[in-house]
């Protein structure tokens, strides 16, 4: 048995990349036919409107909006993960709240990211605030420990002590550090906790460590290998399986960052699910070049091959 299913939040959960029309707002149509794609693929949910899903580029109301549409097409919101961050207080109780009272798993909160070098403190009481303003027992919360983008971090002391304030509320935490040895030492320190690998490369040694699964953006790609890995990581058996689908994972991983990660993977999914209007992104970003695009379609028609040799 997987003893990462006793944990609160597992499995592998897609940091879902979000479809918008020529005029910049969602394509509603296209992001729920992807999510129940995601689900027939092999995830087991959806983390909507992370950094994948250029989030902090929507509208409180779009972001709002998404959720119930997704919902409204058939999705159990048990399987949604929703990010619900902003760089304040009040808009951040607004996302949470509305996300919970759609039924949610969990909200994915990300700490304040736009003043840098700020203490545990501050960072206590803006979680303490948010969880207090929401003011709901079903509240769930997974932490999200992005210090490469965010420039602001989560530490093991900041975790105690929320955990400690909040049980039963903050139930996990995303770690996006790029760094092993700080998802083992979440994983270590804290009981019943759910650690989430940000990156596909390291769900399957996390797993080893007492990790929870995943939420990565390749899974909007590849959650059939994830599931494989997932699924058979602590049967001794399997290890010739698992390292095969490890193998495919770490390539399509690869090519995700062949250019600048998020438009990368919307070009992805043009060619996968056969939309070319997945290739538009919102500003700052900008969509890959033509002759980009080229080459990431070429070397996935490569990689297609020869997964169905």
């Amino acid at each position: 048995m997987n003893p990462a299913t006793k944990l609160p939040i597992h499995g592998v959960f897609c940091a879902s990349a979000t479809p918008v029309l020529e005029d910049g707002t969602p394509d509603h149509a296209t992001f729920a036919s992807h999510c129940h794609a995601l689900l027939q693929e092999g995830c087991d949910g959806i983390a909507l409107l992370g950094t994948t899903g250029e989030a902090n580029s929507f509208s409180i109301t779009q972001r709002q909006s998404l959720l119930d549409k997704v919902i409204a097409s058939g999705i159990d919101p048990q399987r949604l993960l929703p990010g619900t961050s902003q760089t304040n207080v009040a808009d951040t109780v607004t996302l949470m709240r509305h996300a919970v009272e759609a039924g949610v798993k969990a909200t994915v909160v990300l700490p304040p990211f736009y003043y840098k070098g700020v203490s545990d403190e501050g960072l206590f009481r803006f979680y303490a605030e948010a969880i207090e303003g929401v003011g709901r027992d079903d509240l769930r919360v997974v932490l999200y420990h992005i210090p490469p983008i965010a420039q602001v971090g989560l530490s093991i002391e900041l975790v105690g002590r929320l955990l400690e304030a909040f049980p039963g509320i903050v139930v996990g935490i995303k770690d996006s550090s790029g760094k092993l040895e700080s998802m083992r030492q979440f994983a270590s320190t804290f009981q019943d906790f759910s650690v989430l690998a940000g990156a596909d490369p390291f769900m399957l040694p996390l797993l080893h460590s007492g990790g929870a699964g995943c939420i990565t953006s390749s899974s909007n790609l590849i959650g059939k290998h994830l599931r494989v890995v997932f699924d058979h990581a602590h049967r001794p058996e399997d290890a010739a399986l698992v390292d095969a689908a490890q193998e495919r994972i770490n390539v399509w991983r690869d090519l995700s960052n062949a250019y600048v990660q998020l438009p990368t993977i919307k070009a992805m999914l043009a060619r996968r699910r056969n939309h070319l209007g997945w290739t538009r992104v919102r500003p700052p970003l900008v969509e890959l070049s033509p002759a980009e695009l080229d080459t990431v379609w070429a070397k996935m028609a490569e990689l297609e091959a020869q997964e169905n040799v």
